[in-house]
């Protein structure tokens, strides 16, 4: 019952919303939602696992020949989807640290660090007041913990079934069904 105790939580910030398996939203579908943000006024997050084969330096030109030309791009979300948001990650001995929306001297910064891994991602998931609440209560995701050892994991179509197959011997079944059902 993992799922439903951390339904419970007062915040999803520093969580990882997985899609359900049998989410069908092309914009979700076996998506790793990173939540940065919940609370009253609603929720934001970046999906992990959607790479555009691009780095930031090929995106805009802004970064062509800066520090940041070789950060990996993700698309982030359906919501401002023509908005660069970057955003760093660090292990620490105290746990994991997010940095979002920084501003590029800070991931400067932050990329010259040994243990932080800079990400830009087009858009970004987000849930007005109550919406992720509603979907919640109907178990459109499985709430997971962010695993240790999540920076070194692929950030791409595999990080869905690998974390969602840690979270029990049910979900782990559910993340080994094939995509398309008639494969089965």
């Amino acid at each position: 019952m993992r799922e439903r105790r951390k339904e419970t939580k007062d915040t999803l910030a520093g969580s990882l919303l997985l899609a359900h398996p049998s989410m069908r939203d092309p914009n979700f579908r076996r998506s790793v939602v990173l939540m940065s943000v919940h609370n009253a006024e609603g929720a934001m997050g970046v999906v992990l696992n959607r790479p555009m084969g691009k780095r930031l330096g090929e995106f805009s030109g802004d970064f062509a020949l800066g520090a940041l030309a070789a950060v990996p791009m993700f698309t982030g979300g359906p919501v401002q989807a023509e908005q660069v948001v970057l955003a760093a990650w660090e292990s620490r001995p105290d746990g994991f640290r997010l940095h979002f929306g920084v501003e590029p001297d800070k991931a400067i910064q932050l990329l010259a660090e040994e243990d932080a891994h800079v990400r830009a991602f087009v858009g970004y998931s987000g849930w007005s007041a109550g919406q992720l609440e509603n979907e919640m209560k109907h178990h459109t995701w499985v709430v997971a913990d962010v695993p240790e050892d999540l920076l070194t994991q692929p950030q791409d179509d595999t990080l869905w079934r690998t974390v969602l197959r840690r979270e029990g011997a049910e979900w782990r079944l559910l993340a080994d069904e094939p995509e398309d059902p008639e494969q089965n």
